[in-house]
């Protein structure tokens, strides 16, 4: 009798991953990062408005449903490492976490959004399903003991200056503190002067030790500071990426969009279209249906 499609793409998975050590399955809200199929975690930069993310949430949502991807609405409520004093931050952050909150309910969606600091934690946990740590903090230890004792799956930036294998020590703090729904994500490496490199090798490392991991597919084509007062990117190179890493082998895809990347208020550079977010989704789920079948 012929195996099922779904029992031979499954096989082929476990082929792809041979020598891979068994990974966990994290819940996020009511999905699970699992590696069967990719999970995007989709949104703007930041909360620009009230009305801006009602509006962007509900696009994406219908755009990723007519692709078949599964996602989490993310956007920042503040952000805290701008280029610039004269940079546009956001807001604060019990009301936005409670927006973000508002929109996940109506859509039926987990949320996403970045802390900064310890006590950030705490008020973020009231709301959001999972709390994300900026590259920059990603070895703060009281942020991620503040983090982790919140309860809530935590995912982590892997930070520009750290080696994919530096992450094993980030992994035991949240193990100290008793938590063990984590994940890391991958964003590229500090690369000379305002430039950053993906190295894809990092996604097969990280989870060769163990650890679920994202792909960052918009901030590993950011230029840090490339613009003087603010940073750069290359946008149009996101799609690329993110399509390299989905054959390479990842848990999730994280992709900033936005109406008009050239009007936005932070990041706007690396930024992908939102009116190309239909079929960069449905590439890249094309690209994992041929691997895992290859």
């Amino acid at each position: 009798m012929k195996e099922g499609r779904e029992v031979v793409l499954k096989k082929r998975e476990l082929e792809m991953t041979e020598g891979l050590p068994e990974l966990p399955e994290i819940p996020i809200g009511n999905l699970t990062l699992d590696g069967r199929d990719p999970l995007f975690i989709l949104g703007p930069c930041v909360i620009e408005s009230e009305d801006f993310i009602w509006d962007v949430a509900r696009k994406i949502q219908k755009i990723a449903s007519e692709a078949g991807a599964r996602f989490i609405f993310k956007a920042s409520y503040d952000k805290a490492n701008r280029s610039s004093v004269d940079s546009f931050r956001g807001g604060d952050c019990r009301e936005g976490c409670s927006l973000l909150a508002a929109v996940g309910k109506e859509l039926g969606v987990p949320v996403t959004t970045d802390i900064h600091l310890p006590e950030e934690a705490a008020i973020a946990a009231e709301y959001i399903d999972l709390l994300q740590i900026p590259a920059f903090l990603c070895r703060q230890t009281d942020l991620i003991q503040a983090a982790a004792e919140t309860g809530r799956t935590v995912n982590v930036k892997k930070g520009q200056f750290l080696a994919p294998w530096d992450v094993a020590n980030i992994a035991k703090k949240f193990k100290y503190y008793g938590n063990p729904n984590f994940f890391f994500t991958e964003r590229g490496t500090s690369f000379g002067y305002n430039n950053l490199v993906a190295d894809m090798r990092s996604l097969y490392w990280i989870r060769e030790q163990g650890y679920r991991v994202v792909f960052d597919a918009t901030h590993s084509v950011q230029r840090p500071g490339g613009l003087g007062n603010a940073s750069g990117g290359d946008g149009k190179l996101a799609p690329v990426l993110a399509r390299a890493a989905v054959a390479v082998g990842c848990d999730g895809v994280f992709m900033e969009t936005h109406p008009e990347p050239e009007k936005a208020l932070s990041d706007g550079p690396n930024q992908v279209p939102l009116d190309r977010l239909g079929e960069v989704l449905g590439s890249l789920l094309r690209i994992h249906r041929a691997a895992a079948s290859s």
